[in-house]
């Protein structure tokens, strides 16, 4: 580890977070300007990360996000989709303004263009994914962040943090970690109490996967509420007033009363329109 304070050393929980989510799994070719960042090669031809190093680039970007006063100057730009979903709720807790999905060219450069911006400091999730932007702020003097697996290019990128961003719980841990640093460095969050976000909340989720989790939700809320109207009829006492209580034969006898009826009123209106033709005067 580099002369940094003790207090921002990576604790034991951090290393085996890092190791959990596999960030240092890297691939099996070997950028030249990553390899200081190679601890070893396994026999299969996958090179592996040195954590200690990753953790040192992390806290350094934290230092540099952190130095920033107007968090909104800070863009988090993601074209991966894995890591949209990180880069919204990395922005929303440090304050920043997330572009995930297609990068608009002309954004840094084109002031004419409706989604112009002018920022500080740009994230970036992968250099090949995102090299529009990274290109951009090349142009406009903008220093850029981002995550840097081992087959990354690193040109036109300032501080890169070696680590596997094609994985999404890497990609998911590595930006959690960067926001509660940054928090911490902000005097924000306490380094003594944990922070209350989970993780989970930074991993990407197939969106197949949330639509069956509603429609389980869904089926077991009809069948919570088809077994509560049941009980409910079975507890009420439901009571039959009236002719109806006799069952049929009531039904039968209030059947003939109507027809009965039906044909007294049929004859008093012949009567009543008979009536009228007996005094005539026309005889």
């Amino acid at each position: 580890m580099s002369n940094i304070p003790a207090v921002l050393n990576a604790t034991e929980e951090d290393i085996q977070l890092l190791l959990a989510a596999q960030c240092h799994i890297g691939t099996k070719n070997v950028n030249t300007r990553m390899s200081p960042y190679v601890y070893k090669r396994r026999a299969d031809g996958i090179n592996l990360i040195n954590i200690g190093k990753t953790w040192e680039k992390l806290i350094l970007a934290a230092r540099v996000i952190a130095a920033i006063e107007n968090p909104q100057d800070i863009v988090v730009v993601s074209a991966r989709p894995y890591g949209h979903r990180a880069a919204l709720k990395f922005a929303k807790y440090i304050g920043a303004e997330a572009v995930v999905g297609r990068f608009t060219p002309g954004t840094f450069t084109n002031y004419i263009t409706r989604s112009f911006r002018e920022p500080r400091l740009i994230i970036c999730t992968d250099p090949r994914s995102d090299f529009q932007a990274i290109l951009e702020a090349s142009y406009v003097n903008i220093p850029v962040i981002s995550l840097a697996d081992t087959d990354a290019s690193l040109k036109f990128v300032d501080v890169a943090i070696p680590t596997n961003n094609k994985a999404k719980h890497a990609i998911g841990l590595i930006y959690w970690l960067l926001a509660r640093a940054v928090l911490r460095l902000r005097g924000t969050l306490d380094y003594a109490t944990p922070w209350e976000v989970m993780v989970d909340m930074f991993f990407y989720r197939d969106p197949e996967e949330i639509e069956k989790e509603n429609e389980e939700e869904a089926i077991g809320s009809n069948e919570n509420a088809a077994g509560d109207w049941g009980a409910t009829t079975e507890e009420n006492d439901w009571t039959i007033e009236g002719s109806a209580a006799d069952g049929p034969a009531a039904l039968a006898a209030t059947a003939g009363d109507w027809s009965a009826g039906a044909d007294n009123v049929a004859a008093d209106w012949a009567e009543d329109v008979a009536a009228p033709a007996s005094t005539s005067g026309w005889d």
